[in-house]
């Protein structure tokens, strides 16, 4: 476990030494075009200098996600453009934030927002940010591959394979106000001094190629959507482990 932060206030070099010395490892930050939340690369090399690693999240408005797939595809192509201007690598994940109490007839909106995001980005990889139940239907959905879940709206209850997890929110610290996160590796994290490794498959693409057609014959001979939904799941579980893109 890894203790980090997430704060919507740019960090001045200062700072960020500030919160190393306290034994933080990581903060996110928000890669956005604009506004006074905006993470620019002179804060990128200040934090990485630091000893901070960054995660990127993308939010403009906290129900954006309700754009839909048109939206996914917008913000995907604006994020793109955001992490070449502050030097994220590629390889390195930006997150997706749905920043509310999704419903359950909301969620099938935010599945496609976020299954258009990764297909915008494809250069990295994509999480989401969002409640208990926005981990669990977007993971059943493999919608992205990594998965920051807040506490907020979540009654309790956390998600076994998620990467990040937001458990205290709007506290003060050297100043500022942030939110406390701790995380459990695979995060997708990066900073502007080191590249991160090419990504590397335990399974190779025609052996995972080979057992998907099994998989959809389960999906078709059977009329329970459960079910079908983890066959779906399973398929997208193997091409995930191949390097492939998901369906």
């Amino acid at each position: 476990m890894t203790k980090g932060f997430d704060c919507s206030t740019p960090l001045t070099a200062q700072r960020a030494a500030a919160f190393v010395g306290q034994g933080f490892k990581f903060v996110a930050r928000y890669l956005v075009p604009s506004g006074a939340k905006a993470l620019k690369k002179a804060e990128a090399d200040a934090v990485s200098a630091a000893g901070l690693q960054l995660v990127s999240v993308y939010e403009t408005t906290a129900n954006r996600a309700l754009g839909g797939r048109s939206a996914g595809l917008a913000d995907g192509a604006t994020a793109l453009q955001v992490a070449a201007q502050v030097g994220q690598p590629a390889g390195s994940c930006i997150y997706f934030a749905v920043d509310f109490d999704v419903s359950a007839a909301q969620m099938p909106t935010v599945i496609a927002y976020i299954k258009a995001a990764s297909e915008a980005t494809p250069a990295y990889t994509t999480g989401v940010y969002g409640s208990y139940a926005v981990m669990e239907a977007v993971y059943a959905a493999g919608a992205c591959s990594r998965f920051w879940q807040t506490y907020a709206w979540s009654a309790g209850k956390k998600s076994t394979f998620i990467h990040i997890y937001q458990y205290l929110n709007d506290v003060m610290a050297n100043g500022i106000a942030i939110d406390y996160d701790e995380s459990y590796g695979n995060e997708g994290w990066w900073n502007t001094r080191i590249t991160p490794e090419p990504p590397s498959y335990p399974m190779s693409a025609k052996d995972a190629n080979a057992i998907i057609p099994f998989l959809s014959a389960g999906y078709g001979a059977t009329s329970s959507v459960p079910a079908q939904n983890e066959f779906h799941r399973l398929a997208n579980e193997l091409r995930k482990a191949s390097g492939q893109s998901l369906e």
